[in-house]
């Protein structure tokens, strides 16, 4: 049986690979699929490579910006630089300009602060906010990673996704309960997804912290495609369930303008 031919050019091209760029990819993609930082320990287990060449590979993603190093724990996480570079490439910055205007409407429509996020491996990630002017707020930082069983933008992407795609991320999902509300299986998850598709909007009613709750809806683009989601995020007390329906309604017709935006299908 005949080998197929692209097999046959990648086998060719092995010999020219570059082992220390190698590493330095397995390196990148390791930080970039974990929430938290990661020890030089760690990072050497799940690598499997020399301690020494961890720590150089990891020291000059520092000096050059793509990685950073928190020096009271010595552990080290993917940078905002690294994310806007993988952003730009698959037009990310259009992503964030065209949200930048949406973001401030729905910010001045809810009241709450408004953020723009994406999917980024086994977690998601904080693109842009537009805080709320109220004394008491969510505010997070750019490049903040969030779970996916518990975050509603996550669940607002992962919902329209196709079958196959949603197995493949459920599969990485780690199911940890944070509060009472926490989805912990994969099964009830899964109708989660269900309700959010049919209903057009997702909700965190205080599943990862029960002092805040969020409304998300997804962005789609050209194509259809889910790319990111929209959100507002607020105090339990103000973001409640007896407002989770107009919210919902309003993070959907905001999210609705940026799909438009990005050049999404009307029947999409």
């Amino acid at each position: 049986m005949k080998r197929p031919t692209t097999a046959l050019k990648i086998s060719a091209l092995d010999r020219y690979r570059v082992p220390i760029l190698d590493r330095t990819l397995d390196l990148l993609e390791l930080l970039t699929s974990k929430p938290q930082a990661l020890t030089l320990t760690e990072l050497t287990e799940a690598l499997k490579m020399p301690k020494n060449s961890i720590f150089r590979i990891a020291t000059t993603l520092t000096l050059r910006g793509y990685a950073e190093r928190d020096e009271d724990t010595k552990a080290y996480r993917a940078s905002r630089k690294l994310l806007s570079l993988g952003h730009a490439a698959v037009g990310g910055q259009r992503l964030v300009e065209a949200a930048a205007p949406v973001l401030s409407s729905l910010r001045d429509a809810s009241g709450e602060t408004a953020l723009l996020g994406t999917l980024a491996g086994n977690h998601g990630v904080v693109l842009d906010q537009v805080p709320s002017p109220l004394p008491v707020k969510v505010v997070v930082e750019i490049g903040h990673a969030f779970p996916l069983h518990t975050a509603a933008p996550a669940k607002a992407i992962l919902a329209h996704l196709g079958p196959d795609k949603q197995r493949e991320f459920i599969k990485q999902i780690r199911f940890t309960k944070y509060t009472p509300k926490t989805i912990t299986s994969a099964k009830a998850y899964l109708s989660e997804l269900a309700e959010v598709k049919a209903r057009g909007y997702a909700l965190d009613r205080g599943e990862e912290s029960e002092t805040f709750a969020c409304v998300a809806a997804p962005v789609f683009d050209h194509r259809g495609h889910p790319v990111a989601a929209i959100w507002i995020s607020g105090p339990s007390d103000r973001v409640r369930p007896a407002a989770f329906h107009r919210m919902g309604e309003m993070v959907k017709r905001h999210a609705g303008e940026l799909s438009r935006a990005l050049g999404c299908p009307s029947n999409a």
